[in-house]
């Protein structure tokens, strides 16, 4: 017999009123996150350095070159936790990452940067199927002049290129990133969610440690 919590079973009347009622929690906060994201839009933006060497597979590479035949350019900051030590985090983060044809096609670029030497990022990259753009920052402070602090962290970085300046438009970290992540968006709709132990669940719904 299947012991595992579940939720309750009611009437299709009863499970729709409630399916409503969350429907309307839901709708607002799509329009929350549509007004937020129109004073994302209005953000004013600060002006970036350009002389950063990247090293990539094919040699040295600079900023204004990740661009590409765009203008706007996305950047995800992979953790360096030093040598042979890769971060669980950021390697779903990447695990997650898709479709940057289709983001190219509307106007923006994606580039994956680590402070990781190439040497260390290559074998972890082939290793997982990764095929985007995935640099080494080793030896510059691109990570720190991002807004990375001193702790190493991850970031989310968005860039604007007017002419030969570069501009950086928006940041975020920690919780910020987790509406870009496939994974994490679905399992929110699924009744046990993510099964980390930091949300907010019935008693008896399984649960676990963050990348656990």
């Amino acid at each position: 017999m299947d012991t595992r919590a579940m939720p309750r079973v009611v009437s299709a009347q009863e499970w729709r009123q409630a399916r409503d009622e969350l429907l309307a929690a839901e709708k607002q906060a799509t329009r929350t996150l549509d007004a937020i994201a129109a004073q994302r839009r209005r953000l004013p933006m600060v002006k970036f350095g350009t002389d950063y060497q990247f090293d990539s597979p094919a040699g040295p590479t600079t900023l204004p070159d990740l661009f590409g035949d765009n203008d706007q350019l996305v950047v995800y900051q992979f953790m360096d936790r030093g040598p042979d030590a890769f971060c669980p985090g950021c390697t779903f983060f990447t695990d997650n990452v898709a479709d940057l044809k289709d983001l190219a096609e509307n106007g923006a670029s994606w580039a994956t940067i680590s402070d990781m030497p190439l040497a260390q990022i290559e074998p972890y990259k082939a290793g997982h199927g990764w095929t985007l753009p995935f640099l080494s920052s080793h030896g510059t402070s691109f990570r720190a002049d991002s807004g990375g602090g001193d702790d190493g962290g991850f970031l989310l970085s968005v860039f604007l290129r007017d002419g030969t300046d570069i501009y950086q438009t928006y940041s975020t970290t920690a919780r910020g990133v987790d509406r870009l992540l496939f994974v994490n968006n679905i399992l929110d709709l699924c009744p046990y969610g993510r099964q980390e132990d930091w949300e907010d669940s019935p008693a008896g719904w399984p649960q676990h440690p963050t990348y656990g």
